[in-house]
């Protein structure tokens, strides 16, 4: 029989390939508005969602003391994924994805801001070292590249600020009525600049953007999954798998090799990462005791 962490470890790994396959159709869909991919990404993801608020008998838009933060965390998401899928068709992808994957360490800074929760010496340490991972992959100058690595970092930031509300919202709200009222918020709000810069697609073009809310929905789910088996602290370094199936993807399916200095910048980002996740583990004599 598996235990707690080792389910959650398969799910944060399954979740992590579906995020990952999420970005390589959302890639090769091709030139199609970000509007129009973001759009299918969240239609598919809420009718998913949908399904399961309905199976399950929840609420579809939570409870009306929850409305002012699901919508912010809603707007926060919607703003995240779309610089993402933005950035995505524009970087090598394992450079985008590294990039979006800088939110953890966003979200102790905002938790920090906001919810005022204390920071602790080693996650100013980690913080500072995942930022200079990020100059290798930005590489700072006043090239375009430049620009679109700053806007995945952007998307980041937003993407933490989703995250840090869904701290202040605790367990207030089932994860999937969550998922359906953000996949239900963004597609509405983007439903007038889907419709406006709609351009026709292909039957490979529409079948990987359906096939890439499928696996945004898969990516949704597997991550809450895997951490109501195990805290946050015992396996979230696996969701960090991510940059591993994506780098192979952007290598096979694309071509996109990282040059030298970006690879430099995920050895230095996830570093900071496992660093973290080692601080965050308690003592073993503490783990005997429980």
């Amino acid at each position: 029989m598996l235990n707690n962490t080792v389910k959650g470890i398969i799910a944060l790994l399954i979740a992590s390939l579906g995020f990952s396959l999420m970005a390589v159709f959302v890639k090769y869909s091709g030139d199609l508005p970000t509007v129009q991919k973001v759009f299918f990404r969240n239609f598919i993801s809420m009718l998913i969602a949908l399904s399961l608020v309905l199976y399950f008998r929840e609420k579809l838009f939570g409870h009306k003391e929850s409305q002012g933060l699901l919508l912010l965390r809603s707007s926060l998401g919607v703003l995240g994924v779309v610089l993402n899928f933005f950035v995505i068709d524009r970087m090598v992808l394992s450079d985008a994805d590294i990039l979006n994957k800088l939110s953890p360490f966003f979200t102790i800074i905002l938790s920090a801001i906001f919810l005022k929760e204390y920071v602790r010496r080693y996650q100013v340490i980690s913080i500072v070292i995942a930022f200079i991972g990020a100059i290798f992959i930005i590489k700072p100058s006043f090239s375009s590249d430049t620009i679109y690595a700053l806007l995945g970092v952007a998307g980041a930031v937003f993407a933490a600020g989703a995250y840090t509300v869904l701290r202040a919202l605790g367990s207030r709200e089932k994860f999937y009525t969550v998922v359906f009222y953000f996949s239900f918020f963004s597609t509405a709000a983007l439903l007038p600049f889907f419709i406006w810069q709609f351009e026709p697609m292909t039957g490979i073009q529409f079948w990987s953007l359906v096939l890439s809310g499928v696996c945004a929905a898969i990516g949704q789910f597997g991550l809450t999954i895997a951490y109501s088996y195990a805290p946050a602290k015992d396996i979230s370094i696996f969701f960090y798998s991510t940059i591993l199936f994506t780098a192979i993807f952007s290598i096979a399916v694309f071509g996109d090799v990282p040059d030298a200095l970006s690879i430099i910048g995920y050895i230095v980002i996830f570093t900071a990462s496992f660093y973290m996740f080692m601080k965050n583990k308690p003592p073993k004599d503490s783990q005997r005791s429980i």
